[in-house]
């Protein structure tokens, strides 16, 4: 994919701390060069003291086309876009960035389409489902949007920052009523349980909740892509329980990237 990197190739940044662990960079350049496109993925790690400064840098940039949120990031760059998605807008959060004609950034949030695709294409009923979701930062706000869009009719949400939590409980419950609720970290009497945190990331992270109650009729899917089988879902496998990584949302997330960035419609 370096045979044509000249200073005519565009660039599309992807901001994040850590930034290691992201698949991005490869996946996407090489999904963009299969398309004829000269752009080129770059990673680059910006703590949350510093990414003010960071987007005001790369919005200068005449060759930087597009912008790639993630953890910490996706509510930051949403506050930096002029214009948003409908779902962004409902969300406050935001994972992709193109420049508008005036040259400032439009945003949308691709995380909860991603997620769901790969689920329903490994098998995931989200339909009447009773669902449980550990996380209401970016990715776990975007995913409670879809799962709800997708007819789930129970939805409880956990997340260890109250704030946070509340927050997204009430932006939802607005919209869909009783449909979701706070819960606890319980696996019990579930159809679907999402972690949408980082726990599991690191060798010596505990389980995000308590499994005891966890059957194999539960779906469990994971947004940690490093490593690949974390081990909540370790843990489900051996209970017989079907699962989704985060490396197949990443790979459905892909392509609605590279829709995105060449200009497709996003809601």
């Amino acid at each position: 994919m370096l045979d044509g990197y000249s200073g005519a190739t565009r660039l599309y940044v992807i901001i994040g701390d850590p930034i290691a662990q992201v698949k991005a960079p490869a996946g996407l350049t090489r999904e963009l060069a299969r398309r004829g496109r000269d752009w080129i993925v770059v990673p680059l790690q910006l703590t949350p003291a510093d990414v003010g400064a960071g987007f005001s840098v790369l919005s200068c940039g005449r060759n930087v086309d597009g912008l790639i949120a993630t953890v910490p990031h996706k509510f930051a760059l949403a506050s930096h876009c002029a214009t948003l998605s409908a779902r962004a807008r409902f969300l406050g959060a935001v994972n992709v960035a193109r420049r508008n004609a005036d040259g400032s950034w439009h945003g949308d949030m691709l995380d909860g389409e991603g997620f769901t695709d790969a689920a329903a294409r490994t098998g995931c009923r989200m339909q009447g489902a009773r669902a449980l979701l550990i996380g209401a930062g970016g990715a776990g706000s975007a995913i409670a949007l879809s799962l709800l869009d997708r007819g789930v009719a129970k939805l409880a949400i956990h997340d260890i920052d109250a704030d946070r939590r509340a927050a997204l409980l009430a932006r939802l419950a607005d919209r869909f009523g009783d449909r979701v609720k706070q819960a606890a970290a319980d696996a019990s009497d579930l159809d679907l349980l999402v972690n949408a945190t980082p726990v599991g990331m690191k060798a010596d992270d505990p389980l995000p909740l308590d499994i005891a109650g966890l059957t194999e009729t539960t779906f469990v899917g994971d947004v940690v892509t490093v490593p690949e089988i974390t081990p909540l879902l370790a843990a489900a496998r051996d209970r017989g329980c079907r699962i989704q990584t985060g490396i197949g949302m990443f790979e459905s997330n892909i392509g609605l990237m590279a829709d995105f960035f060449e200009g497709g419609s996003s809601q």
